[in-house]
Formats: structure tokens, sequence, C-alpha cells
């Protein structure tokens, strides 16, 4: 039995500039390990509390020294000694020491670092990858990845209101030739976006930020790209969205002001989407509605649940309390799955634990705001829920997760499986 020699954390910047939390943690044998906190641009208000300084002389009062020393000063001496092997426990004392709902008091950034971190030094203290440790010897789906290749919301200053609209290679073979899909998609829109005299700069997670007269033209553009690239929309390639609604929903209603479209209600948004379901090869649909609009979220469900996937995020924020009313009133048929919205490893494989209860689907998904470390792949990996939702198909922090899962696909060889759960 290996044990826990030392924890600390630092300081450190995620892709948005902004400061963000790195743990290091080492066992007695000389196993070192790192692990690296995602932070979030629109968070739903009953995530986990991201702990900052508020400090305004340092980096706006971003920084999170605070967070670092309750991992050097409070956590770390409880956990010295553990073997990290017992996931459970350790969160379960994180937890203890936090003693808040929402993790107020040393903050999820600082308790999901040391929770990462010791998944992955127990895994490599067996020896093995961390999604075989994590997801045992059936960890063999690839996922089928939903790429944000055009960018709007709180992501981009442009003129669009949806947050995300991306595109998943349903129709691929393989991860490897499903990255490939995207990639070439991605530059074919981009050419095009140039031709039309469109910018082609691009937002926080690495998709082209155009100004656009409408919403719906993001759809046209992408179907465009699709076929220009080669391939059949619907057959080969998606459309996946995340309007991200919370973000323009005001005083009951849901306000498009950046297109200038103004102020729709619920059943509007939903009369929306079922235009753009008919006319676009659209099969999910994250975040349509706002995390409060919860009879909003049914309607929309027990309309279009079985033609697309209805994703609650900001609705159920990775949180087995929110998932279980989710469940009950019918509210949604998938889940997206954020470590950093509950704050520990354990937590977060409860939350897919009751989606495979119930039925539902469920996305492994980045933050805006991310850093190279690749725990989500290998998470995606074991979970084998076939999904996972980690940017576009440039910036390295992004790019990073997609390289991660095309060794994965290489290490499990004719073992690995990569099958859409939209087809077939």
């Amino acid at each position: 039995m290996s044990t826990i020699s030392s924890i600390t954390a630092q300081e450190i910047l995620d892709s948005r500039g902004n400061p963000t939390v790195r743990v290091h943690l080492e066992l007695d044998n000389g196993v070192l390990v790192s692990s690296s906190v995602p932070s979030g641009a629109s968070t739903g208000q009953n995530e986990a509390v991201e702990l900052r300084d508020g400090d305004k002389t340092r980096f706006g009062g971003k920084g999170v020294l605070q967070a670092v020393a309750n991992v050097n000063e409070t956590i770390a001496p409880r956990l010295l000694g553990l073997d990290p092997v017992r996931q459970a426990e350790i969160d379960g004392i994180m937890l203890e020491l936090d003693g808040t709902r929402n993790k107020a008091k040393l903050g999820a950034n600082a308790i999901l670092g040391v929770s990462m971190a010791a998944a992955r030094a127990a895994s490599e203290d067996a020896g093995l990858p961390l999604y075989a440790y994590l997801g045992g010897p059936g960890a063999t789906r690839l996922p089928v990845p939903m790429m944000n290749i055009l960018n709007g919301g709180k992501h981009a200053a442009n003129s669009v209101d949806f947050q995300e609209f991306m595109v998943m290679p349903i129709g691929a073979p393989t991860f490897a030739e499903a990255l490939r899909y995207g990639a070439e998609t991605f530059h074919t829109l981009a050419r095009l976006l140039a031709k039309k005299g469109h910018a082609t700069s691009v937002g926080d997670e690495g998709g082209f930020a155009p100004n656009l007269s409408r919403n719906e033209d993001a759809c046209e553009l992408i179907t465009e790209a699709i076929e220009a690239a080669g391939y059949k929309p619907g057959r080969d390639i998606a459309i996946a969205l995340d309007p991200a609604s919370t973000s323009f929903f005001e005083d009951g209603a849901y306000n498009l002001s950046h297109s200038g479209k103004g102020r729709k209600s619920s059943d509007e948004m939903i009369e929306m989407y079922q235009r753009w379901i008919d006319t676009y090869p659209i099969v999910s649909i994250e975040d349509g509605l706002a995390e409060e609009d919860w009879q909003g979220f049914a309607r929309q469900t027990e309309l279009q649940g079985d033609r697309i996937q209805i994703v609650g995020d900001d609705i159920f924020v990775t949180n087995p309390t929110f998932i279980r009313r989710g469940i009950k009133e019918n509210s949604a048929n998938a889940v997206l799955i954020k470590l950093n919205q509950i704050g520990t490893v354990t937590e977060t494989m409860r939350a897919v634990q009751l989606c495979r209860e119930a039925g539902w689907r469920f996305v492994i998904s980045h933050r805006s705001g991310e850093t190279e470390d690749t725990f989500m792949a290998d998470f995606a990996v074991a979970m084998s829920g076939g999904q996972i939702k980690t940017g576009s198909l440039c910036r390295s922090e992004r790019i990073a997760k997609y390289n991660r899962l095309l060794e994965i696909e290489r290490d499990l060889g004719k073992g690995a499986e990569f099958r859409s759960p939209f087809v077939g």
C-alpha cells in the first residue's frame, strides 16, 4: 500500500489568462502527479463555489491564493498517510472539512484539484491508465465529440445570442476519423466565412465568432460547411446547440439582445427550436431554456425529447439533488457532466450513475476557461457515456483532450469501441 506523502497547490493561469489552481500530489514511493482545475464563464447559480480572493489589486480580484492556502494548510494535513485508492474517503474528508452545502469555505477549485490528483496518483501507482483505473476493463468506448465551431453569447463579442453551435461526427467509424471529419468541417467553415466577408477570429473555446443577422444563420453556415467539406448533414455530421439561455433570461423572458430579435416567452423559444429541428440536422440542444424554467424544460422534453437530446447543464449543475428532481419531473433526457460544477470525482461519478439508472444520456464536458490537463478525456472513456464536449478544433487546451483520446484509441487497439448514441 502506497500512501500520500505530500500535497501542495499553486496558482497558475487558465486559457483566458485568469488564475486557477494546480495541485501536486506525491506518494511515499515517489509517484508524483498534478491536476489543474478549469473555470466556467456562464455558470449555474447552484454550482459549487469557485473560490476567488476578491483582491482587486491582483488579477482584478480573480486570484486564487486563498484556495491554494486551503489546500496547503487545511486539506493536505488531513490526507497525508492515506492510500490514494480510497477516493470516496478522501473526497468525504474534504467535504467534512468544508462543511458547507456548496463548498463555499474551502472552494470547489481547491477540493477538486486534490480529488483529481488523488485519482491520478492511484492510477499511476496501480500501473494503469487513468481511464482503465476509473472505469475498469469495460472502459473501451471512445466518445463522440461535440465540437464548438461557432461561438456567441458570453463566449464571443458578436451579434449572436446563442453561446455554442457544435458539430458532431455521428457517422464516423472511429474517433480518429471523427476528429478528421470535424477538423475538415472547421477549416471549410473558416474559408466559407472569409469568402462571405465575415471575421474568422475565434472565441473562448476556439469557435469562430462572426457577426450574423440571425441566430439561425449559424446553422445555415455550418450545414453549408458540412456539405462543402464533402459530408452528408445528418448522416455523417450533425449539429448540436448550447444556447446557454440563462445568460439572456431577464424578468421572465428570453431577451435576444445581441441579434436584436427582442424578447421571447418560453413557449416561443420552444416553437423556434421546433422550426430549427425541422430545418437543420440538429440532434441535441443543451440549455435551450433557463435554469429556473423547470416547466419550460419539461414542455420542451415532452414535445421534442423523442426527436432530439434535451441536455440540462445550468439546471442540474452535475448535482445529484437537481438531477433527481429532473428525473422525477421529466425535465430532460440528458445531463451535462462537469467535474468542477460539483467539485469531487466521487460526486461526479454518482451523478453519472443517476443518469444511467434513469436511462438518460450524459455528456462529459470541459469549461470555457481550460488548462492543458487531460483528466476529462480519460474520465469520458471511463464513464462510457459516448459523448464529450471539449471545444473547437483549435486552441491547444482543447486539442490536448482530443489528442489524449487519440492515444487512448491507439492503446485500446481492436478493443476500442466508437458508436454514436444517435445512430442505430
